[in-house]
C-alpha cells in the first residue's frame, strides 16, 4: 500500500504546474529531489513485491522494481511534455531517476549480502 501511496504522491508532485511549488534556488536540486523520489519508489515496490513472493528470492522482484522506476520516471517526463505548460521533459531528469532506482537496487543487495553473513 505504501507504494501505491509513494507513486501517487510522485505522479501528483512531478505534474502539478511548478507555479504552484515552492522556489529554491539550489542548482540542481531537482535531480536530487528525481534521484530521491525514485530511491524511495524503487525500495517501497521492492518491498511490496518481496512480501508477496513465495521464495523470497530477491532478484525478480528487485529487477520489476527498477525496471517500474524506470518507465515510470520516463512516462512522467513525456508527460510533463505533453500535458503541462510550466514543466518540461528534460533527460538529464531521467538519468537522475535511474541514479536513485540504482542507488536503492545497490543498498537491498547490500543489505541482504549483510544481513546474509550475519546469519553464518
Amino acid at each position: 500500500m505504501a507504494a501505491v501511496i509513494w507513486t501517487a504522491i510522485v505522479f501528483t508532485l512531478c505534474l502539478v504546474q511548478s507555479e504552484s511549488l515552492p522556489v529554491v534556488n539550489i542548482e540542481n536540486l531537482d535531480k536530487f529531489i528525481h534521484a530521491f523520489f525514485h530511491f524511495v519508489f524503487t525500495s517501497l515496490w521492492f518491498l511490496f513485491l518481496i512480501s508477496h513472493t513465495t521464495d523470497k528470492k530477491i532478484f525478480m522482484p528487485l529487477m520489476i522494481a527498477f525496471m517500474l522506476s524506470v518507465f515510470f520516471g520516463i512516462a512522467i517526463e513525456v508527460l510533463q511534455g505533453l500535458y503541462t505548460t510550466t514543466r518540461k521533459e528534460d533527460a538529464l531528469d531521467v538519468a537522475a531517476n535511474i541514479s536513485g532506482a540504482t542507488l536503492a537496487v545497490l543498498s537491498i543487495v547490500m543489505y541482504y549480502k549483510i544481513r546474509r553473513l550475519d546469519k553464518k
